[in-house]
């Protein structure tokens, strides 16, 4: 061969590598494109995704806040009218409006000198009444009085399980 041919040949040669690299960056700069939009769409789609459950978990947050601030002013209702309720029997107490009694049986023993079971022209029919010192029914009313708290706090919690449950 000849120099010429020879010249030909390497510049063809480097002709040729110089064109495959060239096609070959085209090619691999199509497909670095097309991964990076195929990322750049997941990515959204990620991103998408979250911000719906972040929605759904906002949504729900403001629902169960919603709930509890209805079963909060529920219960405050409810302690609220036991208090005033229990605040007039104390009054009513305090001012003898209102006396407390319990029955008393009317053979009882150890309560002599209760009248005995009505005769024959008697209208007393009505079971027999003691009154409780005005001390005792204060500490008798205190004690429903916490024990109507406790009953209204327990509904208060049944409701807020009763509400996690579903």
């Amino acid at each position: 061969m000849s120099r010429v041919q020879l010249g030909a040949f390497l510049l063809l040669t480097l002709l040729a590598c110089a064109l495959t690299w060239q096609v070959q960056g085209w090619r691999m700069g199509r497909q670095l494109a097309e991964q990076s939009a195929q990322h750049e769409q997941e990515w959204q789609a990620q991103a998408e995704s979250a911000a719906a459950q972040l929605v759904a978990e906002r949504l729900q947050h403001q629902g169960l806040v919603q709930r509890l601030q209805i079963s909060e002013q529920q219960h405050y209702q409810e302690l609220l009218d036991v208090q005033q309720t229990q605040a007039r029997l104390r009054d009513r107490l305090a001012t003898a409006d209102l006396r407390l009694s319990v029955l008393v049986e009317r053979d009882a023993a150890g309560c002599p000198g209760l009248p005995g079971a009505p005769g024959a022209g008697s209208v007393d029919h009505d079971p027999v009444r003691a009154r409780l010192d005005p001390a005792h029914a204060q500490r008798i009313i205190a004690i429903t009085d916490d024990g109507d708290r406790g009953l209204i706090a327990l509904r208060a919690c049944q409701a807020y399980v009763r509400g996690q449950v579903r």
